[in-house]
Parts: structure tokens; C-alpha cells; sequence
């Protein structure tokens, strides 16, 4: 069961830093590169530059809990 707490406890504190990077930089977000599919009325957006943004940030985050717990 410390394993459990102390892996919440790091995932926690890591949503926390994203939430805070996020607020902080929320207003560079909507310049991203964004792929756009219109087909007649129907529109489809693809964040690619947010997905890639969100993966390197909890890649890296990960790795730091990863470290942390070994």
C-alpha cells in the first residue's frame, strides 16, 4: 500500500505542474499546429501540436516518478 500512496502522491504533484504549465502558457496553445478535415458540414480538428506538447511534457514527467521511485 506505500508504493500506491507514494505513486498517487508524484502523479499528483506531476498533474499539478502540467495544470500549473498550462495555466501559464494556456494563451501559446491555440497558435499549434492544428490538422483540419472538412468534409461537406461536417469539420474534424486534430491537435497534433498539443498531442505532441502533452506527450513530451508526460514523458517527461514520468521518467522524474520513474527515477524517483527506483
Amino acid at each position: 500500500m506505500e508504493d500506491i500512496g507514494r505513486l498517487l502522491l508524484f502523479a499528483g504533484i506531476g498533474m499539478v505542474f502540467v495544470g500549473g504549465f498550462l495555466v501559464f502558457f494556456g494563451r501559446f496553445l491555440p497558435n499549434l499546429p492544428t490538422f483540419r478535415m472538412q468534409v461537406g458540414s461536417m469539420t474534424c480538428l486534430f491537435p497534433i501540436g498539443a498531442s505532441i506538447l502533452i506527450s513530451v511534457i508526460g514523458t517527461i514527467v514520468l521518467n522524474i516518478i520513474i527515477r524517483i521511485l527506483r
